[in-house]
């Protein structure tokens, strides 16, 4: 199948709030939250699409809500998906699709863990990458990261800027640059664009 009869076949399927748009070769298709576990049901359990394989799943702050993505494939067809939905972001939850891919558990681990979105129905949505007490969700674009500020940076950014100063960087030409002072307008004894 194309990505437009597999976007075509899983509007079918669902109903006409879901859209899909292919770019790049790249099939999205964009379902309402209340049904991203049925859209995943439907593509995993259809003979026509048997996206069965999932792959992987993350989380995308976008300002004025969450997109969550999870990318599906089909093994016997070899043909994939982008399966797309948001969330808000005042209360961010979405099905789990661990019963569906036990795969995903780790994924929606994940994206709870560093976006903060809830999984509802994941039997262990703990964290799984941060230090126990950690505070924040550090993928959030609003997720205040710490500055040179609290804890001043050990060394100079760039030579000259210690207190205690730095020698000057020696200039290098590129390779096949001549010296100006050789050639150009500020070649000595001769203005740009006389001959010698």
């Amino acid at each position: 199948m194309t990505p437009e009869e597999v976007g075509a076949r899983l509007v079918a399927l669902l109903g006409a709030a879901t859209t899909f748009e292919v770019a790049f070769g790249q099939l999205h298709v964009d379902v309402p939250a209340t049904e991203w576990l049925a859209a995943a049901r439907a593509a995993r359990d259809d003979e026509a699409l048997a996206l069965g394989y999932f792959d992987w799943l993350t989380g995308v702050d976008e300002l004025d809500a969450f997109a969550i993505v999870a990318h599906l494939y089909s093994l016997g067809h070899r043909h994939h998906v982008l399966l797309r939905t948001r969330v808000d972001r005042a209360q961010p939850q979405v099905a789990s699709l661990v019963e569906l891919y036990p795969g995903a558990g780790w994924h929606e681990r994940e994206t709870f863990e560093m976006f903060g979105v809830h999984f509802a129905g994941h039997p262990d949505l703990r964290p799984l990458l941060l230090p126990d007490g950690f505070e924040g969700h550090p993928l959030r674009k609003d997720f205040v990261l710490a500055a040179r500020v609290a804890k001043p940076w050990p060394g100079a950014k760039e030579p000259g800027e210690s207190e205690h100063g730095a020698p000057s960087r020696r200039r290098v030409r590129p390779p096949g640059v001549p010296d100006p002072a050789e050639w150009g307008p500020d070649a000595t004894g001769r203005e740009a664009g006389t001959d010698a």
